[in-house]
């Protein structure tokens, strides 16, 4: 049985009303989320996007990643194009439930990871049961 790969298209992002405009064209990054108890991991793929040209943004519980990635030379000519070129930017909406503080990011290999630790509150528990 062969496995089936999924190709996903690059989505270009449509400004929205109100939403300040960027400069070039963007697209929406894949993204894949995990949770564990301790934390939320998002990974983002942001392939030709170097540490100076990201922006990571927390702001009113809105997470905002912007990744800009360099145009080509101007002596440079197509001779086929399958990669439409542009920078990246989504997203994702944080909950009060996330210790803001303590957010890290990486970036290696044209992916963003972001860790999130979870509040003390919104971690689960152990309840001790006493007896008698």
């Amino acid at each position: 049985k062969k496995s089936q790969i999924e190709v996903r298209e690059k989505q270009e992002v449509q400004p929205a009303e109100g939403e300040p405009t960027y400069a070039g064209r963007f697209f929406t990054p894949a993204a894949d989320i995990y949770s564990s108890d301790e934390d939320i991991t998002l990974v983002a793929d942001m392939p030709g996007v170097n540490r100076e040209s990201l922006e990571i943004d927390l702001r009113d519980g809105v997470l905002t990643l912007i990744g800009k990635v360099e145009a080509l030379p101007e002596d440079y000519r197509a001779l086929q194009t399958e990669y439409q070129l542009g920078g990246y930017l989504r997203k994702f909406n944080i909950s009060d439930k996330i210790d803001s503080a303590g957010i890290t990011a990486t970036l290696r290999d044209g992916a963003l990871t972001l860790v999130l630790p979870k509040a003390e509150e919104a971690r689960p528990r152990k309840i001790a049961v006493q007896v008698g």
